[in-house]
């Protein structure tokens, strides 16, 4: 009796999470960037710092690899530091903290920085509140426009440089890109479908 009391207790918790559970509408958009490099994505409350990183990363369309930390009310957050790569300044440490912590005390922008040396700097705006069910993808993107620019690119400045050559036949860098980046690209290209096949891998 005792055990088929505290299963009821379990699953009737479960349920009152499951009701109070909330999902943030983030807009993520890459700084520098014109036209604008932009995602809208549907995130769990709790998610940690940690469990965000890969959302961001593959919502926009990067591969991964590089480094990243976050910026957030001036304080920075990332993985543990290494050896091999020493910080100048206090780090704290990415899985420690939920997103809902933050917004819960009135944060509603901050800064995602991937690749320390392409220094890929991105704005994320918490545009909204919504109510999850258990019925939708834990992490979702629901609109975007424009191609994430290929990794290893230089940067900004790299990239302008990389548009103006893939785009122009007739200029001296044209074939050389062409070869590097090994075919056509689109900057105006975006999935949504592509992208959510990839989000739904994500256990958030």
């Amino acid at each position: 009796m005792a055990r088929r009391l505290a299963t009821s207790v379990g699953t009737a918790a479960r349920r009152v999470s499951s009701l109070n559970a909330l999902r943030y509408q983030l807009r993520i958009e890459l700084e520098h960037i014109r036209p604008a490099i932009w995602r809208r994505i549907l995130v769990p409350d709790n998610v940690t710092l940690a469990r965000l990183h890969p959302i961001l990363l593959w919502s926009m369309g990067w591969q991964g690899g590089h480094l990243h930390e976050y910026e957030i009310a001036r304080l920075r957050y990332g993985p543990p530091p290494e050896d091999e790569w020493p910080r100048s300044e206090p780090i704290h440490d990415e899985r420690r903290f939920r997103l809902n912590r933050f917004v819960d005390t009135g944060l509603r922008r901050f800064k995602y920085l991937y690749d320390f040396g392409d220094h890929w700097e991105h704005i994320v705006a918490v545009e909204d509140v919504h109510p999850r069910t258990a019925r939708t993808q834990a992490v979702i993107c629901v609109a975007g426009e424009n191609a994430c620019p290929p990794e290893d690119v230089g940067g900004p400045p790299g990239y302008l440089e990389f548009l103006a050559a893939i785009t122009d036949p007739t200029h001296e860098e044209h074939t050389n890109f062409s070869r590097w980046i090994g075919g056509p690209f689109d900057p105006t290209a975006f999935d949504l479908a592509e992208v959510n096949a990839r989000l739904a891998e994500i256990k958030a």
